[in-house]
């Protein structure tokens, strides 16, 4: 049966945003997205399976990192357009998320700028800071 997958509301090209979040600390690692055939595969075998939008196909997440992501839940919002994925991220201790070797694809805080900066700019202009280390070099995570 696929009822639940109809339950799903699905964008022009038939996809969906997803989520991924840590379970056991609740970090958001970041987002994706999904087509019917991804989240089918997801549910079925209990790992995160993406569809790349950039390939053109889907993408398990993994499949040349080796960092895996073991799915505990898969949630899906009030409005049906997002889904959240309850996550373990395998294959590094601390689990690498991100392409960039971070833990967490969202390392980039927003920090508005001092006030003596501020008041020569504007009030709303700040700069983005990395605030997550590098765990491990890309360059050696994909080959």
């Amino acid at each position: 049966m696929t009822d639940w997958l109809d339950a799903v509301r699905w964008d022009a090209q038939g996809l969906v945003p997803v989520i991924a979040q840590e379970a056991s600390s609740g970090d958001v690692l970041m987002l994706a997205w999904m087509n019917r055939e991804a989240l089918a595969q997801t549910a079925a075998l209990g790992r995160a399976v993406y569809y790349s939008r950039s390939r053109a196909r889907l993408w398990y997440k993994g499949e040349e990192s080796g960092h895996v992501q073991q799915v505990h839940e898969i949630r899906l919002d009030c409005d049906a357009d997002v889904l959240l994925l309850k996550v373990t991220q395998l294959g590094h201790q601390p689990g690498i998320a991100c392409h960039t070797g971070r833990h967490s694809c969202f390392y980039l805080r927003w920090q508005p700028l001092d006030g003596a900066q501020a008041a020569t700019t504007g009030p709303a202009d700040g700069r983005w800071l990395t605030v997550e280390p590098v765990l491990k070099d890309p360059e050696s995570i994909y080959r």
